[in-house]
């Protein structure tokens, strides 16, 4: 007989290191889960794990194991979810993952609201700016701002995202305002480090595109990090206008080179690919569509960026 039973607590054990803490995250006892995993092992004839008074680890035999039964696990979930969603009632966890910055100024104020909308849901929102994998996290979905790689990832456009070159008026006091790209050579030039093209910023005139090759004394990982340096007065940086239009709105900063656009990029839901995307999953990126979609995002509108 298959010990279908057993395979989310050797999952637990195996996420978690050892029996106490899978059996504080399952709600039972730490006997149950030895006795599980024991029962397992005996049915399979190998052991799953190496034992010590300190520590456990996955053998080879269960590094195999484990592979296969977070699939079963993952399969066994859709299935539920499937059923559940004839209900017409989004339940169970959700993961999510979004820029720490958008996730911050613009997710994280919804979540109320959403949570109120959908009791049946549990939320886990992660905040990263760095690119991982979904499959390889765990994560429901995503939300993700630029050019999509080609993956297997289902995308959902969300909202363009305008960029704009703002400093401030400090700044612009003691170092000059720009006229033509080319002006930007003299200038400190603050950079985001994870655009692909950090240093080298392209800008569409009316005649033609113009590439400039920046330089600065800092370069930062978070968006408002940037934003706070450009306030702070330390020189010219490229802000998305999610970020940006307060601060545009009230005079901190001041747009640069304002004839001059950056080019738009989107914000996308996306997702793995699954045979049915789970109600829970819909819900969100439904909501999300709600609230912050459309072809003129509110932030934009709420500062009046003309962009």
């Amino acid at each position: 007989m298959i010990e279908i039973g057993a395979i989310p607590i050797f999952v637990a054990v195996a996420e978690n290191g050892g029996f106490a803490a899978a059996a504080r995250q399952l709600g039972i006892t730490k006997s149950a889960v030895s006795k599980r995993i024991g029962n397992l092992e005996a049915h399979l004839g190998m052991q799953l794990f190496h034992r010590s008074t300190r520590s456990m680890s996955l053998t080879e035999a269960g590094e195999i194991y484990l592979s296969h039964a977070v699939q079963a696990l993952g399969s066994a979930q859709e299935a539920e979810e499937a059923v559940t969603a004839l209900r017409g009632q989004p339940v169970g966890g959700l993961r999510v993952n979004a820029p720490m910055s958008f996730g911050l100024l613009h997710v994280a104020p919804l979540i109320k609201e959403f949570l109120e909308r959908h009791p049946g849901i549990t939320l886990d929102l992660n905040m990263d700016d760095r690119v991982s994998d979904l499959v390889e996290a765990g994560v429901d979905m995503a939300i993700r701002a630029g050019i999509l790689p080609d993956s297997a990832l289902i995308a959902r456009k969300l909202a363009p995202i305008h960029s704009v070159l703002a400093a401030s008026p400090e700044y612009l006091s003691q170092a000059g305002t720009p006229r033509y790209p080319e002006d930007l050579l003299q200038h400190s030039c603050l950079h985001y480090s994870y655009s692909r093209d950090a240093r080298e910023w392209t800008l569409c005139g009316p005649n033609d595109e113009i590439s400039v090759r920046t330089k600065g004394k800092m370069r930062v990982n978070n968006s408002q990090a940037l934003c706070t340096a450009l306030i702070d007065g330390l020189g010219i940086g490229r802000l998305p206008t999610f970020v940006a239009s307060p601060h545009l709105a009230a005079g901190r900063l001041v747009r640069v080179l304002p004839a001059y656009s950056l080019p738009e990029q989107s914000l996308y839901a996306v997702f793995p690919e699954r045979r049915h995307m789970p109600a829970k999953v819909r819900a969100f990126a439904d909501f999300l569509a709600e609230r912050i979609g459309g072809d003129t995002p509110y932030w934009d509108i709420e500062a009046g960026v003309d962009v």
